[in-house]
């Protein structure tokens, strides 16, 4: 049944008494912010070096600015901290040249050994940075992040006691030599090793240091050997070096067309050493102790309520900030977002109930505005997990789902079913045409989950579809279950969790199939391909392949551009085969802003600045009263 704008309205206003009540004793006495949006989920931190999710996204490029911004209407790589850079004509040294006036939010001039320390953290195994290979085209970076070390490499050793006078989470005293062998349980010459390891091992590692020969073993159990915390390739021989204050120097392995663009990512945005050293994680980020140098300053965070963020009078472009407070709403629920918005409570929601999208469409104001958007919206398989490690299951499963059902009948605001994990649209951008898996096929899909064993669904067991808590994600779930046992007749349970836990979860294997999404950090196909090479951070699904991985290192390496292209057109054939992931639809933006919004706009990443965003406030007064809400 269609259900018209009036006629939601006595619900919405109904419900949004209560909001508006709750929301009211939370803001007591508090000014209201110049702008306020709801930002989804309760952000799990704000350290850029370990964010992955789109709300944290949105509040460290509020809080801290890289190398490089994105053009917030065409997403191309503008000036940041660095003024300009250039490029070397082999394509493979970038050399960035630092405002004078960068600061970070306490005063303190921002140099580029502030980069060469913040990559360096970034960089390291005890950050457990998730997104740790986007740096890995750097010479040198992977074996730093890996540990991988061998005889003729140069190598770090970090011990466990601190240089005296150090601050309280400073790393430990730093020594720098050659390896010269490995020596102990299986080591061999020429191996290539891993030294990171923070539990122990019997190997002892022999290091020139200074002219003179060292041993270094976990827990010193040697006779001769020394104790160590850290034995890594030597971050000095990596490609990042700051050649004065304000220059920074970048080399690569390979050309990066995308490089420029990779330093507006939020992972490679800096942060300040005397903070995270004084405080720890995650102490450091505390609005009472974090030290920032983006547009905006964390004033205080509510723990389910909201982020309020100030603007930053030591950032170098205060003058272009149009906005002083701005407050970001950890509210999950698409109906209370919904209500918030229709009762003038915010400013600008990014996600709406499915049910009322064919009428906000209609709406005179024209403020839902859905557009194209480089995301895909897939399951993962755990491919670790009987009988999800069975390639023909993996396979039944993705043909027994009606997509255009899904669409049609839940999402309902002009997503398009897909076969792909790279979206179709990036073809609007670059020569890429996305491989598809097999079609839906009711048929086809009964006949593989019989020669799998399961003929009629009969001894499958009972696996689970594992989602973050949303109206939208559980109606998809419901419908594809229901799909399933029609088709195949299988029981598949749901399980939902709020979003730290869920992300617990994926992470950890603790799921059989979970609700997935990925939005492009820049547009190029290996931002979505490269995840699930063998070993990926990011790659949740216990799958890897060597042909797939040595496609895409292939492309990562090629010059030419359409045969880069075509490894890894490839590579995602082998993808869509062998189906560890299951791509359901091409995402839409659902932002919808009010008219009196300024400096919004469209883009294919759905990346909004909040340093570019404004609020024209007669506008908005004339707005609101029009709608009886002044």
């Amino acid at each position: 049944m269609r259900i018209a704008v009036r006629s939601i309205i006595p619900y919405l206003m109904t419900v949004a008494c209560l909001a508006a009540l709750i929301w009211a004793v939370s803001f007591g006495t508090l000014p209201p912010a110049d702008f306020t949006f709801s930002n989804g989920s309760e952000i799990k931190t704000v350290d850029p070096a370990i964010v992955t999710g789109q709300p944290e996204g949105r509040i460290v490029r509020a809080l801290f600015e890289g190398l490089c911004v994105w053009d917030p209407q065409d997403l191309a790589p503008q000036p940041g901290v660095a003024h300009d850079w250039e490029l070397t004509a082999d394509k493979l040294t970038y050399t960035f040249h630092l405002r004078e006036d960068a600061a970070w939010s306490d005063g303190t001039p921002l140099v580029a050994e502030d980069f060469v320390w913040s990559f360096r953290r970034f960089l390291h195994p005890q950050t457990g940075a998730e997104y740790a290979y986007e740096m890995w085209y750097v010479v040198g970076a992977k074996q730093y992040t890996t540990g991988e070390v061998k005889a003729g490499d140069p190598v770090q050793i970090e011990l466990n006691r601190k240089p005296q006078g150090a601050r309280p989470f400073a790393s430990g005293i730093l020594l720098r030599g050659e390896l010269m062998a490995i020596e102990g349980a299986e080591a061999t010459e020429g191996e290539v090793d891993s030294g990171k390891q923070p539990g122990g091992s019997d190997k002892v590692y022999v290091v020139k240091v200074d002219g003179r020969k060292r041993r270094f073993q976990k827990g010193g159990r040697d006779p001769g050997s020394e104790d160590y915390r850290w034995l890594l390739y030597d971050f000095g021989s990596v490609g990042i070096q700051a050649t004065d204050r304000h220059t920074l120097r970048i080399r690569l392995r390979h050309p990066v067309p995308y490089f420029p663009n990779l330093m507006g990512f939020y992972p490679m945005f800096p942060v300040n050493r005397r903070c995270v050293e004084t405080y720890g994680y995650p102490a450091w980020t505390k609005p009472e102790n974090i030290v920032t140098n983006g547009p905006f300053l964390l004033k205080f965070r509510r723990i389910r309520d909201r982020i309020r963020l100030v603007k930053n009078p030591h950032y170098w472009d205060r003058d272009n900030v149009r906005t002083n407070v701005i407050d970001a709403l950890a509210v999950e629920s698409y109906a209370t977002n919904l209500n918030l918005y229709m009762t003038g409570q915010v400013d600008w929601i990014s996600a709406v109930p499915p049910e009322v999208i064919p009428d906000l469409l209609a709406r005179p104001q024209g403020d839902f505005r859905p557009a194209p958007y480089l995301s895909t919206y897939y399951y993962t398989c755990n491919t670790e997990r009987p009988p999800l490690d069975d390639v023909r299951v993996r396979r039944a499963l993705a043909m027994a789902i009606d997509k255009r059902e899904i669409v049609e009948r839940v999402t309902r605001a002009g997503q398009k079913p897909t076969g792909s994990l790279v979206p179709p649209d990036i073809g609007k951008n670059l020569d890429y045409k996305p491989p598809q898996c097999e079609p839906y096929n009711v048929e086809k899909a009964r006949a593989l989950l019989a020669e799998a064993g399961y003929p009629g669904g009969r001894g499958f067991p009972r696996i689970e579809i594992l989602y973050n808590t949303s109206e939208a994600h559980q109606a998809i779930a419901e419908l594809i279950q229901s799909q399933w046992k029609r088709a195949l007749g299988i029981d598949v349970g749901l399980r939902n969790q709020e979003w730290t836990a869920y992300l617990i979860s994926r992470r950890t294997g603790d799921y059989y199939l979970a609700r997935a999404g990925w939005t492009a950090d820049y547009v190029d196909p290996n931002t979505f391909l490269e995840m699930f090479t063998t070993g990926n951070p990011n790659n949740h699904t216990g799958w890897g392949n060597p042909e797939y991985d040595r496609l895409v290192e292939l492309a990562r390496n090629e010059i030419n551009a359409q045969e880069r292209m075509r490894h890894f057109q490839r590579a995602e054939r082998i993808l869509m085969d062998q189906l560890p992931v299951i791509p359901l639809y091409s995402y839409v933006t659902q932002d919808m802003v009010r008219p009196y919004v300024k400096g919004f706009y469209p883009n294919i990443l759905d990346t909004h600045p909040l340093k570019n965003v404004w609020v024209d406030r007669p506008e908005k007064d004339r707005v609101l009263k029009a709608e009886g809400l002044r």
